[in-house]
């Protein structure tokens, strides 16, 4: 499943996102993808099953426990757990999902669809997301190779 611009941008332009996949360690890429796009303004809720704060913001045992609506939820967790994810977010009447590299795979796809779900897969959201950095380079050589959505 490839994303399309309008997917991208559509999913960017939420005022308000979850992501799932950020540990009480700190340690995995989902701290970095909620440090990075909190720095950047953009309003994420951590979803944990069990901490109640990770670096410095409150978490949400599920998204249905959420205090408003979100537009999308981000998807930072292995293939099989993001099954459960995609399905959650169904089920609490979420209809966008990024499923960052390595939590994608041709299951999900075909699951987002049966849902009704529009999926970014494939695609890091930090290179997306007002990209700084590694993350910005990233997304120039990715243009010049002609691989970003259209």
């Amino acid at each position: 499943m490839r994303a399309s611009r309008r997917s991208v941008e559509t999913f960017l332009a939420q005022p308000a996102l979850a992501l799932v996949g950020v540990s009480r360690s700190g340690e995995k890429f989902g701290n970095v993808i909620l440090r990075e796009l909190r720095a950047k303004g953009l309003h994420v809720y951590p979803v944990h099953p069990v901490a109640d704060v990770i670096d410095g913001v409150r978490c949400f045992r599920r998204l249905g426990d959420l205090p408003e609506a979100v537009g999308g939820v981000i998807v930072s967790v292995s293939p099989a757990d993001a099954v459960t994810v995609v399905r959650d977010a169904a089920a609490a009447g979420i209809s966008r999902v990024w499923v960052q590299q390595g939590a994608e795979s041709p299951y999900l796809a075909e699951l987002c669809t049966q849902l009704g779900i529009d999926a970014v897969m494939g695609e890091c959201i930090l290179m997306h997301a007002q990209p700084t950095g590694i993350h910005r380079v990233h997304r120039a050589l990715e243009g010049l190779l002609g691989r970003l959505p259209a």
